[in-house]
């Protein structure tokens, strides 16, 4: 049986980024379980809803998937400077640093820092991921 649009599958992945860098997998970390999502739903991105279908239970592949598949090329207007004043004095903004932002429908969004000086600090917006190239090991494991 092959995976079609529209079946709940179950996965085991790996993915690295160009470096060899491991960003995420179902077997360490955050997301130490298999991961399970409807193809072509669009719950996780382009390039690894595709390679999934007419995938075999069982069978493994290797995939390299370009930022436009994945999380898109950077968006300069996601990058923005907030005055240092208007963010909590503790911890201490410095660059590299992750904050989480409330939007005005409740939403919370990640973003990093990227610049700090003595009146303003500047975040992205952007997904970590923007921009990159990354490869996947997958391994289809279930099919409904």
């Amino acid at each position: 049986m092959k995976v079609k649009k529209g079946d709940k599958v179950k996965v085991e992945y790996e993915g690295r980024l160009e470096s060899g860098e491991i960003f995420d997998s179902s077997k360490h970390g955050d997301h130490s379980h298999p991961l399970e999502f409807e193809t072509g739903a669009g719950k996780v991105i382009k390039g690894f809803d595709e390679a999934v279908i007419g995938m075999e239970k069982g069978k493994e592949k290797e995939i390299t998937i370009d930022p436009e598949n994945a999380y898109g090329q950077p968006n300069p207007k996601l990058i923005q400077k907030v005055l240092r004043n208007k963010l909590p004095k503790e911890p201490e903004p410095k660059e590299g640093m992750m904050l989480v932002l409330a939007t005005g429908d409740g939403r919370q969004v990640p973003a990093r820092i990227t610049k700090v000086n003595n009146k303003e600090v500047t975040i992205d917006l952007n997904h970590p991921l923007a921009g990159k190239k990354l490869s996947f090991k997958i391994k289809v494991i279930g099919i409904n």
